[in-house]
């Protein structure tokens, strides 16, 4: 997944010249990337509406905002090095780059899922429980995973009492059409057209686990350190568009709601299962709760579980991950996940 870099040592034998340092020049240009879901269009529409271009000039650099189809070949791209940063939830943060020793700071938190996952059955009627001995449909060891083991967890099951079938979130849609599919596990707005499918019944979601499923906006840490510009117009557009959001833009939201392939009272549909940060001192709230250490060790459990913490992780502390005002769960000697609140106090002191 990541790319090993050999350097060879070369000599230098020319007479006469004393060596000089090399530098690279600054990095100029970025590319971050996105992937359709209710809380994520705000980054599309800030891309085409010129929103990260204004913040990128400010700061004198470029920053390009790529969609792609598939959310979880996204989130390897992005751990391959192929983008600077890529929106994905903190289950996925930990256990795909973190894990595969990818240094990154989950630069923005910009809301968490409540109600905007789900577990879906067909047969009306049912509770949860007869999820039992089902094949059930979903992204491998995502966020939906991790709803999948929390909803069973609340009727007494294990994963062992059901199959999981490995389905993109590209195709999990037309999977469950199929007759033969009794249950998925799915996100927005993939959730809301299998929610939709006659017969279907959504009898677990991420309302029931509050602030769990966190989506963010996840910045390698090394680039992100080196270019401070580039978190200042992540944070500025992100937020640009959020106070847009927060006033009912019918535009804005017109927009967002057509990339996703919806209407704009089916896309406000989707935003109340939403909850978005409308501000960064809502989101420095989050980032600052005691709560969030508490979720991030339950998600490292998980992640340790299912073996995605890599094949030396003898516990769930193998990956270390740091919070602001110095707290850190596991490993403090291999930090791999950050939760950075020091742009988003910038942001919130009106300092961008």
């Amino acid at each position: 997944m990541r790319t090993r870099r050999f350097l060879g040592v070369i000599a230098f034998c020319i007479a006469g010249i004393a060596a000089l340092p090399v530098h690279a020049a600054p990095k100029t240009q970025f590319n971050v990337c996105w992937t359709i879901y209710a809380g994520w269009m705000p980054w599309g529409y800030a891309q085409t509406q010129g929103i990260v271009d204004k913040w990128a000039k400010k700061y004198g650099i470029q920053v390009k905002v790529t969609q792609l189809n598939d959310y979880i070949e996204s989130v390897n791209q992005y751990t391959a090095g192929q983008f600077d940063g890529c929106t994905m939830t903190n289950i996925d943060a930990l256990s795909v780059p973190a894990a595969g020793g990818v240094d990154s700071t989950a630069l923005i938190p910009g809301g968490y899922s409540s109600g905007n996952d789900g577990i879906v059955l067909k047969g009306k009627g049912k509770k949860l429980a007869a999820i039992k001995g089902q094949n059930v449909h979903l992204a491998q060891f995502s966020v939906s995973h991790y709803l999948l083991a929390r909803g069973l967890e609340s009727v007494g099951l294990r994963e062992r009492d059901v199959k999981v079938v490995n389905t993109s979130d590209a195709d999990i849609v037309g999977a469950f059409a199929a007759p033969s599919v009794q249950a998925a596990v799915a996100w927005n707005p993939q959730l809301s057209a299998i929610a939709s499918i006659p017969d279907a019944v959504t009898l677990f979601d991420s309302s029931q686990v509050p602030g769990e499923i966190i989506d963010m906006m996840v910045v390698n840490t090394g680039t992100l350190k080196d270019n401070p510009a580039l978190g200042k117009v992540l944070i500025g557009a992100w937020f640009e568009v959020m106070a847009e959001m927060k006033a009912q833009d019918s535009q804005a939201l017109m927009r967002m709601a057509q990339a996703a392939g919806t209407t704009p009272d089916g896309y406000r549909t989707q935003l109340k299962t939403t909850a978005l940060f409308h501000t960064a001192t809502e989101a420095l709230a989050f980032a600052t709760s005691p709560k969030l250490p508490e979720t991030m060790k339950r998600v490292a459990q998980f992640s340790f579980e299912k073996g995605l913490l890599g094949e030396g992780a003898r516990s769930a502390d193998a990956v270390g991950i740091s919070f602001p005002d110095g707290v850190v769960n596991g490993n403090a000697k291999n930090i791999k996940l950050r939760f950075d609140a020091s742009y988003l106090r910038l942001a919130a002191d009106g300092k961008l």
